[in-house]
């Protein structure tokens, strides 16, 4: 019967240099045993573990195709065991060794995406981060299958804190051919006649350029609803403009040519905050992002 003791556990260490040397003598040589030393340290574990590892054939060891898969199972025995280690350091560092986030669209094209990335800096850290709607976001982290979660402010729930984290002003995409382009900022009422494309949410009267527009009696030519991944791209080919918080442009405009950025007044500001259940309050994983994204915002200042 399999018997794995510690004296077999060190046994195995010994069964891994032979493997890899080939010769009890080379091993006893890289160990600096004696090479009936390595001899009887493999008679005990094949013992213990009742496998025959090696065969004796004048005077030479060798390998069974058992002793192969075995040290195939010391090899991912050996890769869990850094993986321990790196957990035990990410636990030391920041209280969990796992991160669950969740994050809605607009904020996971380059800006937390980044945020991870700095995590992860010279880091063995497991995270999970997963795309959806802030109304999502929030019902992920309530029913704890997310840890963490961006949203879109005003939020509030009972079960959750909630705290802003970034204000952004929106800006206005529009094409470089654009006549509108020729402006240095973009008014409100310019959007006159003119044909918009804007995210499609749950509910458009919640869309604040299109309360905007209303509460200024500016009627639009028309609107293209779009998923926000896909509206740069929209006004790239011409098919009309957009007012949009500027991370999202920044994280998307870099692979678009022929698109222009300019100012839109009057100011409508983006409002993004961190949902988190109150037993992470004090997490410094929590604190680390909160810092980390603080500090990137200044990345997607005009």
């Amino acid at each position: 019967m399999a018997d794995v003791s510690l004296h077999s556990l060190k046994a195995l260490a010994v069964f891994k240099t032979l493997f890899e040397a080939g010769s009890a003598s080379q091993a006893a040589r890289t160990l600096g045993m004696t090479q009936s030393g390595v001899s009887r340290s493999l008679a005990r574990l094949e013992e213990d573990l009742g496998l025959t590892l090696y065969h004796r054939e004048k005077n030479r060891l060798v390998a069974t195709p058992e002793a192969g898969e075995l040290y195939d199972e010391i090899l991912r025995l050996m890769g869990n065991i850094e993986e321990l280690r790196h957990s035990v350091l990410a636990l030391k560092e920041f209280g969990t060794s796992r991160l669950r986030i969740a994050a809605i669209p607009g904020l996971s094209f380059g800006f937390v995406p980044r945020l991870v990335a700095s995590l992860l800096e010279n880091r063995r850290f497991s995270v999970s981060l997963d795309m959806m709607a802030s109304h999502e976001v929030q019902a992920a982290v309530e029913s704890s299958h997310a840890d963490i979660g961006f949203i879109t402010l005003p939020a509030s729930s009972p079960q959750l804190n909630v705290e802003a984290l970034l204000t952004t002003q929106a800006v206005c995409l529009l094409p470089a051919s654009h006549p509108l382009a020729a402006q240095d900022a973009v008014d409100v009422t310019a959007l006159a006649d003119q044909h918009l494309v804007i995210s499609n949410q749950p509910s458009l009267a919640s869309n604040p350029l299109l309360e905007l527009l209303a509460q200024h009696g500016v009627r639009i030519a028309g609107k293209t609803e779009a998923n926000i991944g896909t509206i740069t791209a929209l006004v790239a080919g011409g098919a009309g403009i957009t007012v949009m918080n500027p991370i999202t442009v920044h994280d998307q405009l870099g692979c678009h040519a022929g698109v222009v950025v300019r100012p839109f007044t009057p100011v409508m500001g983006f409002d993004f905050g961190l949902v988190y259940r109150h037993e992470w309050r004090d997490s410094r994983v929590l604190a680390f992002l909160r810092d980390r994204g603080r500090e990137l915002l200044a990345d997607y200042s005009p």
